[in-house]
């Protein structure tokens, strides 16, 4: 078996290192960019396609615990009819960053295939540790996927309550803090925090 692969990596190594005999170099680069539009089209369908909340809800996992979670929730349905779905949240929307995301979710995958998370119980025991990771995340990134939709130029401190503008203006305007170290729990329910120190 082992051979036998030693012999058809051969025979593929010859075949590609040597110039072609029937085609001419015209008809290899055309080709070459016909393949390279295919295949970058292809790429960029699968990954839009892996970027809607259909997508992040057919997993069980998701849609029978945050998906859930997230319904009764301002970002769900609210008097102005936008909604934050999955990848609003939880993609960036610029592609360098996209892709960086989607190649730290891909371990996730491992999740689902092995059942890390496929009842409730086990979801729930996970769930401070999947908590933690995404809150890294947004302040590592400075709440970047927050700031898509909400600008810190376009908040109107005056139409907010005293204690909401007084912690904007000390903390965000600032820089000291970022969305997600104040707004915790505001789209799922926040794990068990019991006895996790600077917790309030």
């Amino acid at each position: 078996m082992f051979q036998k692969l030693i012999r058809f990596l051969k025979a593929f190594w010859h075949i590609f290192s040597r110039p072609s005999v029937y085609f001419s170099l015209g008809f290899l680069t055309v080709g070459g960019f016909i393949g390279g539009v295919l295949f970058w089209g292809g790429f960029n369908t699968a990954l839009e396609a892996t970027n809607t909340e259909t997508f992040c809800v057919s997993c069980h996992e998701m849609r029978d615990n945050v998906f859930q979670e997230i319904q009764p929730t301002i970002h769900f349905t609210n008097r102005s009819g936008v909604r934050a779905t999955c990848p609003d949240c939880h993609v960036p929307h610029d592609w360098t960053d996209k892709i960086a995301r989607k190649m730290q979710a891909s371990k996730e995958v491992w999740g689902k295939i092995f059942g890390t998370i496929d009842t409730r119980e086990k979801f729930l025991e996970h769930r401070l540790e999947m908590a933690a990771r995404e809150w890294r995340r947004f302040e590592a990134n400075d709440s970047l996927e927050c700031r898509n939709c909400h600008e810190e130029a376009a908040m109107d401190l005056t139409r907010q309550s005293p204690r909401a503008a007084a912690a904007h203006e000390r903390y965000l305007i600032e820089g000291d803090k970022t969305c997600i170290n104040c707004h915790k729990g505001i789209a799922h329910e926040l794990p068990n925090m019991a006895g996790i120190e600077g917790w309030e």
